[in-house]
């Protein structure tokens, strides 16, 4: 039996319905998850390891707080060089595996004002400029893809606001990267209703609602964009911030996991 095949075995004996997709620097964010089994990516049909520092190549099965759970250990990005088929891929496994609910987090600069180092931002929307002719689209066609549940943006801004904490649910810019933003850049998405921007998260979450999953998706804000901030922008510090909101997001993880709707 394939490492693969024993994993979807002890996976479909569990019966998670939701899984999670940790991105850059959020592995802390865990910590009440309890593995049971895991496989390499490399061992999974279709997903190839990432390259990618602060990203892991493993995905577990396992208790969330006591609740089962699928946990996707680093994701594929579009500039690594793989096809769109790679990048959802992780998406399609997690749906072959039977979740109903797929909640992806992400590394993000904050370009709405309310937004600092260490905070976190709910996605509502998103706009991807994934493309070689996205940022010549800009003006004429910004409109905003929404994929997101909105009971489970909901669920999160209940949370927060329980806990006494305001939070933004806003519109999140996927960009090719790898290179960060210019200035002139974050200008043009900020006057196109851009409140965060990364490079990740856009593709899955559309393939996961085209094959009838629940998406939430949250943005751990590692930096001011370009040009907002009184520092350059390197991966170190996007590292660096994300580990000032690990207990917030893993707060916010296991209560989407326990979430017991459809």
């Amino acid at each position: 039996m394939s490492a693969f095949a024993a994993f979807a075995r002890t996976t479909r004996t569990l019966a998670p319905r939701t899984a999670v997709v940790l991105g850059s620097g959020l592995a802390g964010t865990a910590s009440a998850f309890t593995e049971r089994a895991s496989v390499a990516f490399a061992d999974i049909p279709g997903l190839v390891p990432p390259t990618v520092r602060g990203h892991g190549s493993r995905l577990m099965v396992g208790e969330w707080s006591g609740v089962p759970a699928l946990l996707f250990l680093g994701r594929l990005h579009f500039y690594e060089g793989h096809a769109r088929e790679v990048v959802v891929g992780t998406v399609r496994t997690a749906a072959e595996l039977g979740v109903k609910r797929i909640v992806l987090t992400n590394a993000a600069g904050g370009i709405h004002p309310s937004l600092q180092p260490g905070g976190l931002m709910a996605i509502r929307g998103h706009l991807k400029l994934l493309n070689s002719k996205a940022w010549r689209n800009l003006a004429s066609d910004t409109a905003v893809s929404q994929p997101y549940s909105e009971r489970l943006i909901e669920v999160i801004l209940s949370h927060e606001a329980a806990a006494g904490r305001e939070l933004l649910a806003g519109v999140y810019a996927a960009l090719t990267g790898p290179s960060y933003e210019t200035p002139a850049e974050i200008r043009a998405l900020a006057a196109c209703g851009a409140d965060a921007v990364g490079m990740s998260t856009a593709l899955e979450a559309e393939e996961a609602a085209r094959l009838g999953l629940q998406v939430a998706a949250i943005s751990c804000i590692t930096n001011k964009a370009a040009g907002l901030g009184d520092a350059a922008i390197d991966h170190a510090e996007v590292l660096m911030n994300a580990k000032l909101a690990v207990e917030r997001m893993g707060e916010l993880l296991g209560r989407l996991v326990g979430e017991r709707g459809a």
